[in-house]
């Protein structure tokens, strides 16, 4: 497959990694051509990892992955261009975050979602929200914390939602642990863990942890 990921943080470089790593072509963008870190990634993963700009990453893609934060996703997959997007899976891992006071602040929160924003502003886009309720070494890397811990995935495509989960199963997480929450309306309450997930962090010492959901017989 090939894959556009949006992003040179550490999120989108360790989904990237990750995705070379199990055989796909990967494209890291970014704003600008020349970005420095992107072409040293590019340069140091391998012959199938490709530096681009946001709109050069998704044109030759089959799937885009947005990994910039949430607070610019928008601004991020404009520069892609619809053109670029119609059709094609979109998978949206970012969170809206932003600190106040050393607290952490989520925009926009409760009614509405970056998630939603997206499927809004892309309407023919195959939106699925997922992996944002991990540390990006967990998403790629499931096995770092034991037990039966779950995904969440949610989207208006069912078959884009399927195309997500076989690609988390390929990351490690079986079909089981992959709950599917329904629409894309459901982005809201995975975005708003995170403050949950920032304060079990700071208690835990450690970002890898991650939620078991149990149901009773």
């Amino acid at each position: 497959m090939r894959y556009a990921v949006l992003g040179t943080g550490e999120v989108g470089r360790t989904l990237g990694g990750r995705l070379v790593e199990l055989g796909h072509e990967v494209t890291l963008g970014s704003r600008v051509k020349d970005n420095p870190v992107a072409l040293e990634w590019a340069t140091a993963s391998a012959e199938r990892a490709r530096a681009g700009t946001f709109a050069e990453a998704a044109a030759s893609a089959e799937v885009v992955i947005n990994a910039v934060g949430g607070r610019v996703a928008l601004d991020a997959l404009r520069a892609v261009g619809a053109e670029h997007l119609d059709g094609k899976v979109v998978v949206d891992v970012s969170n809206p975050l932003a600190f106040e006071d050393g607290q952490p602040r989520l925009d926009p929160v409760e009614s509405d979602s970056v998630g939603e924003q997206i499927q809004r502003a892309f309407p023919h886009a195959r939106v699925v929200k997922t992996l944002n309720t991990v540390n990006c070494q967990v998403m790629v890397d499931p096995g770092r914390v034991p037990g039966a811990h779950h995904l969440f995935v949610c989207g208006e495509d069912a078959g884009a939602k399927e195309q997500v989960t076989a690609l988390l199963g390929e990351f490690g997480w079986p079909a089981e642990r992959v709950l599917d929450l329904g629409g894309i309306r459901a982005a809201r309450v995975t975005e708003m863990y995170l403050p949950l997930w920032l304060t079990l962090m700071r208690t835990l010492g450690t970002a890898d942890f991650n939620i078991e959901v149990r149901r009773a017989d």
